[in-house]
């Protein structure tokens, strides 16, 4: 095995590389013990099924972001949807995750509205 191929096994270990951006993301993360989405994008892979690290999911393909929910004690949860099979799943947030994508991702539904602004007004 080479020093190549060594580096290789280990940054395998403890980094995964982003399915969306291809950023290197290390394994540890403030804030929580499992990390499963990438700081910079905050896009996930659908690999876990009942609870984070079983990887027991055989679907693997990219999970979006696509809202974020708040805890009673006001921690932020990131909500994924699998582009693969639609199936949703909530994240604990880092602190080192992108907070311009965090906030633009908890805007999108009062900017994205599924009905005119307009009918507001008439009511």
């Amino acid at each position: 095995m080479t020093d190549r191929d060594r580096r290789r096994a280990a940054r395998r270990v403890d980094t995964f590389r982003c399915a969306s951006c291809r950023l290197d993301v290390s394994l540890d993360a403030p804030g929580t013990t499992h990390r499963n989405h990438c700081p910079n994008c905050l896009t996930s892979r659908h690999v876990d099924q009942r609870r984070p690290g079983d990887r027991a999911a055989d679907c693997g393909a990219r999970m979006e972001p696509i809202a974020v929910s708040v805890r009673g004690d006001g921690e932020w949860i990131l909500i994924h949807r699998c582009t693969g099979c639609d199936a949703l799943s909530a994240n604990r947030t880092a602190g080192d995750d992108n907070p311009l994508l965090l906030v633009r991702t908890a805007v999108r539904p009062l900017v994205m509205t599924p009905f005119p602004l307009e009918v507001l007004g008439q009511l």
